[in-house]
Formats: structure tokens, C-alpha cells, sequence
């Protein structure tokens, strides 16, 4: 009998979070990852260190690679310590792999980390999506509709006030 698939996934510590990804891209799909890390970004990352905001992710060889993110070195790592700025496998089923190759390749769309996190066992995740990128017109009415939503609440607040 197959393992019940939870609805969202288990993030317990978030490390790093692409919030500028939302705003760029339609995000169509999301995925849960696990990542190739070497002792000194683990520890690193731990320590909630860690960026993820150039980064993106590519199908290479049948391979998923996260490259551009960067774990800063550990500071007691010595002659161990890592690269920083490396390009990172991420662990992922063939099957999903052989989606992302046909997603990217046929239909035009980008692999945007979201957020890397340690998931209840203790494992380093990264939640990938599969997006679309949004041109000028459809950021600016993004924007418009966030406005829009924070002055509506801010209306209701003050109405409910009196």
C-alpha cells in the first residue's frame, strides 16, 4: 500500500526564501526536493545562512541541478569548508525529472527555487515550481491588486472602527 502524500509539505525550519519568485513568475507547479549537500553547508545552513534569491534550477544530463544559490562558508570549517556559490543536485524521481526536461524544453518555462528548508526528519528540502514569467503589464496589475487589497483592509478596519 502506497505512503498518504501530505497536502503541504512538512517545513519545520525555513533557511531561505525566494520571495521576489512570486512576484517575477506564474508559478504552475510546486515540487518538494531533496538536495546533494557536502557536512560544512549542512552545518551552514543550520545556522540559517543562505541565499537563494539569483538562483534557479536546470535539467543537465538527466540530472537536476539548483545552481547560483549560495551557502556562505562554515566558520569553523577549515581545509573541509565548501565552495560557496557551487551548482547543487537536487534529488528528485526519474519521473519528475522527465516532466521538468518536456516542461522546460517544449512549453518555455523555468524551474524557480522557492524556499530551502529542513523538513521534520531533519533533511534539507528546496520547494521548486515550475513557472511561467509574467511580463510589465501583468507585474504592474499585480502590484495594483496588492494595493488594492491593502487599502480595502485598511477601509474595513477604520469602517469597523465606528
Amino acid at each position: 500500500m502506497a505512503r498518504p502524500v501530505p497536502a503541504a509539505f512538512d517545513k519545520k525550519k525555513i533557511v531561505a526564501e525566494n520571495r521576489r519568485a512570486r512576484f517575477e513568475y506564474y508559478i504552475e507547479d510546486v515540487y518538494e526536493a531533496g538536495i546533494a549537500l557536502t557536512g560544512t553547508e549542512v552545518k551552514s545552513l543550520r545556522f540559517g545562512e543562505g541565499s537563494i534569491a539569483e538562483s534557479y534550477a536546470e535539467v543537465k544530463g538527466g540530472e537536476v541541478w539548483l545552481v547560483n544559490s549560495n551557502v556562505p562558508e562554515f566558520s569553523h570549517g577549515n581545509r573541509f569548508n565548501h565552495v560557496p556559490r557551487r551548482p547543487r543536485k537536487l534529488l528528485l524521481k526519474e519521473r519528475e525529472i522527465a516532466k521538468f526536461h518536456g516542461a522546460v524544453e517544449r512549453k518555455g518555462m523555468t524551474l524557480v527555487p522557492l524556499s530551502i528548508y529542513f523538513n521534520g526528519r531533519g533533511r534539507a528540502k528546496v520547494e521548486l515550481a515550475l513557472a511561467k514569467g509574467k511580463n510589465a503589464a501583468d507585474k504592474r496589475a499585480t502590484i495594483k491588486d496588492r494595493d488594492w487589497k491593502r487599502d480595502k483592509a485598511r477601509i474595513m478596519r477604520e469602517h469597523g472602527k465606528e
